[in-house]
C-alpha cells in the first residue's frame, strides 16, 4: 500500500469516527426529547372517563408550604377509580426504562412538595369527588359510618353528616383538607386524646397500588395494605375511597380558654384531663409569647368570667400557655353540664382572671380556622410561605424541650400559633405506618409559622427556617427522641432514622405494593430505579 493510500485511509477513518461521534452526541441530545414525546403520546392515547391536561398545570407545582415548586408533565383529572388505575397501570407497564412517576394531589396543603412530581404525573383527587356521592349509613348498622371519596374535603363531610345528627369522631384543626391527604399522614387534633387520630377511625379503604390494582382493605381484608397506607405518606398506594366512623354530634359546644404562666403546671393539668374518665371533649394547648393585649382580643369572641380582673391582666413581654377546651352540649344534659364544667375547672391551676367562655354552634367551632383564612386571604397573606415544623415529643422530655425552645429559641409567636398538647399512644394502632415516640403520652408541638413580608428588609422566611433548624439541632444534640409529624427529610439515611424499628417493614411493604418506587416521589424516601438502555 502506498503512502498516499495510507494517508487517505487514515483521513477516512478519522472522518468516520468524527461523524459517528457527532451522531452519538446528537442522539444523546435528542433522546430525551424523543422519550418525552413518546411519553406524551402514550398518555394522550389513553381512554379515560376523565381527562388529562398538559398545559396550564402550574397549580400542581404549588402547595401551602410555598417553598418547593416542581412541574409535572401532565395532570390527570379522573372521573372514576378506573381512571386512576389506568394511569398507574400504564406507568407501571412502562417499567424501569421510564422515569415517569405518579403523585396524588388533594387540596394542595402539603408543606414541602410532598404531593408534587417533577416531570411526572399528578392525579387531581378533587376531580374524583365530583362524581362520587357521600353515603351515610346509620340505620340497621351497629355503628354509623360514611363512605366518601378520598378527594372529598372534611368540611363537606361535616355538612353532610350533620344532616343526620352525626359527625366523624376525630378531626384536624383545619377542615378544608382531603380525606386521602390526612389519612396518608395521621390527622391529629384536640379530639385525638379520646378517639385517636383520624387514621384510628377508619373502617375500610379502597386503594390503587403502585401496580394499578384496585383493592378493598380493612382490618379483616388485605389488612397489611390497610395498615401500610394509613400514615404511609402515599408510598404504598393511592387511597381512593374511605369508610369513616361516625358518632352523635352536638348542635352547640361550650368553648373555654384559660392561661398559665408556668409550663409544668400547664402540662400537668393537660395530662390530668386526657387521662380522666369524665373530661372535656376537646383539649389543646398553645404557647403565647410577647403578645400585646391578648385578653382584649379574646373579648371579640369570648366572655370573661371576671371582667374587672381580666381588664387588669397584662400579657406584654410574657410567655404564657393557653389551655383551650370544649364541652359538647346535648339537650338531656343542659341542666347539669355547667356544673360538670365547673367541677372540671376547679381541678385545674390556671390564672383565675383569665377564664373566658363562649357558646357556639359545633360547626362554627370545628371550622374556626377557616374564618381566619378568609381574613388572611382578604389581606393577601394566605399564600405566603409556610415553613411549618411539627414535632412529636415524648412526655419524659417535654419539660426539657419547653425550657430551651419556649424559653430561649422562640422569640415570639407573632408569625403564627404554636400548639402543644398531649395524646395517648394507646389510641394509635402500631401496625400502621405512622411513627411516634415510644412512650405512653406524647406531645404534639406544632410551630405553624408564616413568612411575613418584612418592612425592615430582613428575610422573614430565612429567620423562621433558621429557628426551625435550631430547634431540630437542639432535639438531636439533647437526644430527646423527638419524631417529626408531617416529616420532611432529604436523605434515605434520615428516613431510616425516622422510622427506626419500622424501617424494615416499611421497605418490605414498598417492595410489595410499589416495587418500581413510582408513587409519591415528592416525599424523597425512595428514588425510582431507572434502567439505562
Amino acid at each position: 500500500m502506498t503512502c498516499q493510500s495510507l494517508v487517505l485511509t487514515r483521513k477516512t477513518n478519522i472522518l468516520f469516527v468524527r461523524s459517528f461521534t457527532i451522531l452519538v452526541l446528537i442522539w444523546i441530545v435528542m433522546k430525551p426529547e424523543v422519550c418525552f414525546s413518546s411519553v406524551l403520546s402514550s398518555l394522550k392515547a389513553l381512554h379515560l372517563q376523565g381527562y388529562i391536561t398538559f398545559e396550564n398545570n402550574e397549580f400542581a407545582s404549588r402547595d401551602f408550604g410555598n417553598q418547593i415548586h416542581s412541574h409535572p408533565v401532565a395532570v390527570v383529572h379522573p372521573k372514576s377509580v378506573t381512571d386512576i388505575s389506568e394511569i398507574v397501570t400504564h406507568v407501571w407497564q412502562m417499567g424501569p426504562a421510564s422515569e415517569l412517576t405518579v403523585a396524588a394531589r388533594g387540596h394542595g396543603h402539603s408543606l414541602q412538595g410532598q404531593a408534587q412530581a417533577r416531570g411526572g404525573v399528578i392525579i387531581n383527587m378533587e376531580s374524583l369527588r365530583q362524581d362520587q356521592e357521600m353515603q351515610v349509613y346509620y340505620r340497621g348498622v351497629q355503628f354509623p359510618y360514611v363512605d366518601v371519596s378520598a378527594g372529598e374535603l372534611w368540611i363537606n363531610i361535616l355538612h353532610e353528616t350533620l344532616k343526620y345528627g352525626l359527625a366523624p369522631k376525630s378531626w384536624t384543626d383545619y377542615l378544608h383538607l382531603t380525606v386521602g391527604g390526612t389519612l396518608s399522614n395521621a390527622g391529629i387534633s384536640g379530639q385525638a386524646f379520646r378517639h385517636g387520630p383520624q387514621i384510628s377511625n377508619v373502617r375500610q379503604l379502597e386503594v390503587v397500588t403502585g401496580k394499578g390494582e384496585v383493592l378493598i382493605c380493612s382490618q379483616e381484608q388485605n389488612a397489611d395494605l390497610f395498615h401500610a397506607v394509613l400514615g404511609g405518606l402515599g408510598q404504598f398506594g393511592i387511597i381512593t375511597r374511605a369508610r369513616i366512623s361516625l358518632e352523635r354530634a352536638p348542635k352547640m359546644v361550650k368553648w373555654i380558654r384559660v392561661l398559665y404562666s408556668d409550663f409544668s403546671t400547664f402540662a400537668r393539668d393537660q395530662e390530668r384531663l386526657i387521662s380522666a374518665s369524665k373530661t372535656f371533649d376537646y383539649i389543646e394547648g398553645l404557647v403565647i409569647k410577647n403578645k400585646t393585649g391578648l385578653l382584649n382580643n379574646w373579648r371579640t369572641s369570648f366572655d370573661p368570667q371576671d371582667p374587672v380582673q381580666a381588664s387588669h391582666f397584662v400579657s406584654d413581654g410574657r410567655t404564657l400557655y393557653c389551655l383551650e377546651l370544649t364541652k359538647n352540649l346535648y339537650p338531656e344534659k343542659f341542666d347539669t353540664v355547667n356544673q360538670e364544667i365547673e367541677d372540671l375547672l376547679s381541678q385545674l391551676s390556671y390564672i383565675p382572671s383569665t377564664l373566658f367562655m363562649s357558646e357556639v354552634p359545633y360547626i362554627d367551632f370545628l371550622d374556626r380556622v377557616h374564618a381566619s383564612e378568609l381574613i388572611l386571604r382578604s389581606k393577601g397573606l394566605w399564600d405566603l410561605p409556610h415553613p411549618w415544623l411539627n414535632l412529636l415529643v415524648p412526655k419524659s422530655k417535654i419539660q426539657h424541650f419547653a425550657n430551651e425552645v419556649f424559653g430561649n429559641i422562640l422569640s415570639d409567636t407573632n408569625n403564627g400559633p404554636v400548639l402543644v398538647y398531649p395524646i395517648q399512644k394507646s389510641k394509635v394502632d402500631n401496625r400502621t405506618s405512622f411513627v411516634c415516640p415510644d412512650e405512653d403520652i406524647i406531645y404534639l408541638v406544632a410551630f405553624l409559622s408564616h413568612a411575613n413580608p418584612s418592612s425592615n428588609g430582613t428575610d422573614s422566611l430565612q429567620h423562621v427556617l433558621t429557628q426551625n433548624k435550631r430547634i431540630l439541632d437542639f432535639c438531636e444534640v439533647s437526644h430527646l427522641g423527638v419524631k417529626q409529624y408531617l416529616p420532611h427529610y432529604t436523605t434515605q439515611e434520615q428516613w431510616r432514622t425516622h422510622f427506626g424499628p419500622k424501617w424494615e417493614v416499611f421497605v418490605q411493604r414498598k417492595s410489595v405494593y410499589d416495587p418500581l418506587a413510582m408513587l409519591a416521589p415528592g416525599q424523597n424516601i425512595f428514588q425510582k430505579a431507572v434502567s439505562v438502555s
